[in-house]
């Protein structure tokens, strides 16, 4: 079991590009309903990169807020639960404590963790900071999106309960490590794209990732080599 604070949002500009963002959360006091599409009353603002059925629900955990002022210590003061645009925050779960496909309860819903995500440049801009989202990229401290398998009503004060645990599934923190490897595991990475319940666009850009690495394998065992290293492709935005 494992406490949490609820955030939703409303669109808001940046500081100083004025691009529309919904990373501005406020605690969530009164019971909502949470369905297919998240939280009622959240709001997202670039609907091509987030929210949608398998980014309904974003949670990232409060612990990683030390390490982000230790990191940027100009920005501490800010960086407190809801800030970087969450809808759950938990000091008890972090990514190795959740498998890719578990299912979780909280409330009367049923949530399954389906994807990593994958922070953007608005959170630079939001702290002031340049590299802090690289930072969260490169220190694996993400947090992660869910899915709602079961809509139903949250309040403050639920906690997530794990329901379904996927048998020999990787944790996030495994396959965030699988998926950013510089010259990662062909088996590792169909094993992650073989996760039931891991997001369908993740897996996608998984089996991509596959292919190219088993199509540059003959080519360089002709030529006694090993496969050239492939880095991780660049996060998508995620605001």
């Amino acid at each position: 079991m494992a406490r949490v604070q609820l955030f939703v949002g409303q669109i808001r500009p940046l500081p100083e590009s004025g691009r529309p963002t919904g990373m501005y959360k406020q605690p969530v006091v009164a019971t909502l309903q949470l369905g297919h599409l998240g939280l009622a009353g959240d709001q997202q603002a670039d609907p091509r990169v987030h929210g949608g059925p398998e980014k309904a629900v974003h949670l990232y955990p409060a612990r990683h807020y030390a390490e982000l002022a230790r990191a940027f210590p100009d920005a501490a003061p800010l960086l407190v639960p809801g800030s970087i645009g969450e809808n759950l925050s938990s000091a008890e779960l972090d990514e190795r404590d959740v498998r890719v496909g578990d299912v979780w309860r909280l409330g009367n819903a049923l949530l399954q963790a389906c994807q990593p995500r994958n922070p953007c440049w608005k959170i630079d801009e939001r702290f002031g900071c340049q590299g802090m989202a690289a930072f969260i990229v490169a220190q694996r401290i993400t947090g992660w999106y869910w899915r709602v398998v079961q809509p139903g009503l949250v309040e403050p004060g639920d906690a997530l309960e794990l329901a379904q645990r996927t048998p020999r599934a990787a944790t996030l923190r495994e396959a965030l490590d699988t998926w950013h490897a510089p010259q990662p595991s062909v088996g590792d990475l169909q094993r992650l794209a073989q996760t039931p319940g891991i997001a369908a666009h993740w897996r996608s850009r998984i089996e991509q990732r596959v292919a190219w690495l088993l199509a540059q394998a003959p080519a360089a065992a002709q030529e006694g080599q090993a496969p050239a290293p492939v880095k991780a492709p660049a996060p998508r935005p995620s605001p």
